[in-house]
């Protein structure tokens, strides 16, 4: 098998050199899978942590090596789950109530949760490939989508039993290929994809059908966020962030006066805090118009933004859980 970048965190540039903050792997060849559970370690709570979401009042985070993390005390400390049948790594998690939920990650796993994320079942893997999932998100009980390396789309229609590759057609044949990082959805029941070479996908029917938007950036684009059904926001390289008021159909760049990489936008339901690279922190409190520096001592590298019921903020990073909510 050819060289094969596996993602952990994301792909992200700094100054100009391709460094994965993320720990890009490579590899020369790779051999089949064989899959083995998640280890229960003293040392879990330390894990790259790649993604995290709200379970009902349980908070679930997901990482390296099939580390999945429970918390019931709104975020302030986390538990390793009973039960994560794959030791990949996991890069994306979504819930659609206090019991069910799906994560993705490497050799395209895709694992689901019927009790709140304790224990975990494998819905699909694909043991010969290692195209790893970035992203996933539920509508419902039954209606989800993946995206991943390569244009990579899944769909499913009956809860993950079964899911099916979705093309993503395109007239422009260098948009083939293109990674797919992040999913986010807006209120109307839309979902848009952050893609490289500064790219937004939508789609209005849950993943059977996409049409790309153009922002006017080159760059790769890393997460994004729904404010309402028209205004939108989305990030990545060298603290690029761009805003747009019509559904993606125009864009503005808003200035951080940051070159540090962004890798997470999230919104509490008044403000909204991205985080990134070195620490990087911003809020804003007028829907992503204009942004602050947070206040903090935080110069680790950041890869998600978890808000609290407490009004607080949970931060993650390579290292796990950094800044525990007051």
């Amino acid at each position: 098998m050819k060289a094969l970048l596996r993602y952990l965190l994301c792909a992200l540039a700094a100054a100009g050199v391709g460094l994965q903050v993320a720990f890009v792997v490579a590899a020369e060849s790779v051999g089949p899978l064989q899959p083995s559970p998640a280890t229960h370690s003293s040392q879990a709570l330390r894990s790259p942590i790649l993604a995290a979401a709200w379970a009902g009042s349980r908070a679930v985070a997901v990482g390296a090596d099939g580390v999945v993390l429970l918390s019931d005390d709104q975020a302030r400390s986390f538990r390793q789950a009973d039960n994560v049948p794959v030791s990949s790594t996991l890069t994306g998690v979504s819930f659609v109530d206090a019991n069910h939920g799906w994560a993705v990650g490497h050799w395209g796993a895709i694992l689901a949760t019927v009790d709140g994320g304790r224990r975990w079942q494998v819905q699909r893997l694909a043991t010969e490939e290692d195209r790893p999932l970035f992203a996933v998100h539920f509508f419902d009980a039954r209606h989800g989508v993946a995206v991943g390396l390569w244009s990579l789309v899944l769909v499913t229609q009956d809860g993950g039993k079964t899911w099916v590759e979705q093309a993503v057609n395109s007239e422009l044949k260098d948009l083939a290929d293109l990674n797919l990082t992040s999913l986010f959805a807006d209120k109307s029941g839309g979902v848009y994809v952050t893609a490289e070479q500064g790219r937004v996908l939508y789609s209005a029917d849950r993943g059977n059908t996409w049409r790309y938007l153009s922002t006017g950036y080159a760059g790769s684009l890393w997460c994004g966020l729904s404010l309402d059904n028209q205004t939108l926001l989305v990030g990545g390289q060298r603290g690029t962030l761009l805003r747009s008021e019509d559904a993606g159909q125009t864009w503005t760049r808003i200035n951080l006066d940051t070159t540090r990489s962004i890798t997470s936008i999230a919104s509490d339901g008044v403000d909204v805090l991205l985080v990134g690279l070195d620490g990087l922190q911003r809020r804003s409190r007028d829907g992503g118009r204009t942004f602050i520096t947070a206040p903090n001592d935080v110069y680790e590298s950041l890869t998600a933004a978890l808000p609290t019921p407490a009004g607080k903020w949970a931060l993650f990073s390579r290292h796990g859980l950094i800044h525990e909510p007051e």
